[in-house]
């Protein structure tokens, strides 16, 4: 059985030095769930927004993945 794996709020899904990948699960309460992937220098960031309030929240938080998701990733190329 696999070990579970936990990064602050984040899940482990998948994680494979071959493929220079990594898949987390956000395990923060959402409305909806979040998945955030990691490839070489490549980053992918979904949410599947579940109801009106699952809308809300990805549209108020929105503007701010720009500065979030650049800023790390350079952080891990430094």
């Amino acid at each position: 059985m696999a070990e579970r794996v936990q990064l602050d709020f984040w899940r482990v899904l998948y994680s494979n030095k071959e493929e220079a990948r990594l898949l987390l699960f956000a395990e923060m309460k959402l409305p909806g769930e979040a998945w955030l992937e990691f490839k070489i220098l490549k980053q992918t960031a979904t949410f599947r927004p579940m109801g009106l309030s699952g809308r809300l929240y990805w549209y108020s938080v929105f503007p701010f993945h720009g500065f979030i998701f650049n800023g790390m990733l350079n952080k891990l190329c430094n």
